[in-house]
């Protein structure tokens, strides 16, 4: 069997990414016509992504347009979990892909009134390596790492923490426990991704969450 020229594949993929970023171009003009504030949420599996955006949307929601755009690999459970707050939640089921594309979030944006919100999160599928090469026309980047993950996480996946704009650190209410190492997570953040911003951060219990809230209503915080 004639083996297939490994260029083949590189062009595929390159391909691939430039329709990808024209499209996420497209994306973010539209967001920015209606003056919306676009956030890209992306974590490993289990980090606390919905926790959080379930939190959030139950104390901001009631005085900030907000909504909510979620990639799941087969389930709606996250999309009805945050409806729960009253925002309006898409799911886009991506049936096994590891990532959102532009392309997908063009569809979902449809089913959005857009006029009617001033913050967009869109709750990426959980993975750490696929995400990072597809912009989909977010204003910022957003990495959860949960204490429970390993304070060296930053330095096995350098690329996705390397294009952050901001860090939270999540379930902290369980850093004694686990036997958390602050010192050694913020000496591998400096060393991959000294230009984001990093929050410390407890879903569960609240603590933290003020200057998360501080982020998200004024930019510049």
């Amino acid at each position: 069997m004639e083996r297939m020229p490994e260029r083949w594949t590189v062009e595929i993929g390159e391909a691939i990414l430039g329709r990808n970023a024209e499209l996420a171009a497209q994306n973010r003009s539209r967001f920015q016509d209606a003056g919306l504030r676009v956030i890209n949420i992306v974590s490993s599996p289990g980090s606390g992504k919905t926790a959080l955006l379930e939190r959030t949307l139950i104390d901001l929601y009631p005085r900030i347009g907000m909504g909510v755009i979620v990639g799941d690999l087969q389930t709606d459970n996250d999309a009805q979990r945050l409806r729960r707050s009253g925002a309006p939640a898409v799911q886009i089921t991506t049936g096994g892909y590891c990532h959102l594309e532009a392309s997908m979030v063009a569809r979902a944006m449809e089913k959005l009134d857009l006029s009617a919100l001033k913050v967009l999160f869109i709750e990426n599928v959980g993975n750490l390596v696929c995400p990072s090469a597809y912009d989909l026309g977010e204003d910022q980047r957003v990495v959860l790492i949960s204490v429970t993950e390993g304070e060296d996480k930053p330095l096995k996946y350098p690329v996705i923490f390397r294009n952050a704009d901001v860090v939270l650190v999540t379930k902290m209410d369980l850093a004694e426990a686990v036997g958390f190492d602050r010192a050694a997570l913020e000496q591998a953040l400096c060393q991959v991704a000294p230009q984001a911003r990093v929050f410390y951060l407890s879903s569960r219990t609240g603590a933290g969450m003020d200057a998360w809230y501080d982020y998200l209503e004024h930019p510049s915080f």
